[in-house]
């Protein structure tokens, strides 16, 4: 590569243009593979929680009919005092469990930060390049 200083302002001003479209070039492949990549991670997990809750509500259901049962035989209530206590009680717990998943579904994890924060990095680059051939141009 030739001596900078021996350079002049056309050849500096292509090559900055050249690396900048070859940088945004390459940053536009990371955000796309990111993206994939976050897409794919929330799918897998979609269809594990889809599986497990196929198989939890029947047992659920199984599970919250003995509860009833036993609320009624060892409490001695009535049965629909029994049925009220259960399915309040798990109204509670499946309205804190539905919270809790909603905000771990939020857009921002599907954001490519990684590549976000080397966007950032490289238009300081690119800023301080700029700012070079301003130099370079003042100093000719």
């Amino acid at each position: 590569m030739a001596d900078p200083s021996q350079r002049s302002v056309v050849e500096i001003v292509g090559d900055l243009f050249t690396q900048t479209t070859t940088l945004l070039s390459k940053e536009t492949q990371l955000v796309r593979a990111e993206m994939s990549e976050n897409v794919a991670s929330v799918g897998r997990g979609l269809g594990l929680v889809v599986g497990g809750a196929v198989l939890l509500i029947p047992a659920l259901t199984v599970l919250l009919q003995a509860a009833i049962a036993a609320l009624t035989e060892l409490a001695k209530l009535n049965s629909y005092w029994s049925a009220l206590i259960v399915g309040g009680a798990t109204l509670i717990v499946g309205l804190i469990l539905l919270a809790a998943g909603a905000g771990r579904l939020r857009a921002e994890r599907l954001m490519p930060n990684r590549t976000v924060q080397q966007l950032k990095r490289d238009a300081a680059v690119v800023q301080q390049e700029v700012r070079g051939s301003d130099d370079i141009r003042r100093a000719a």
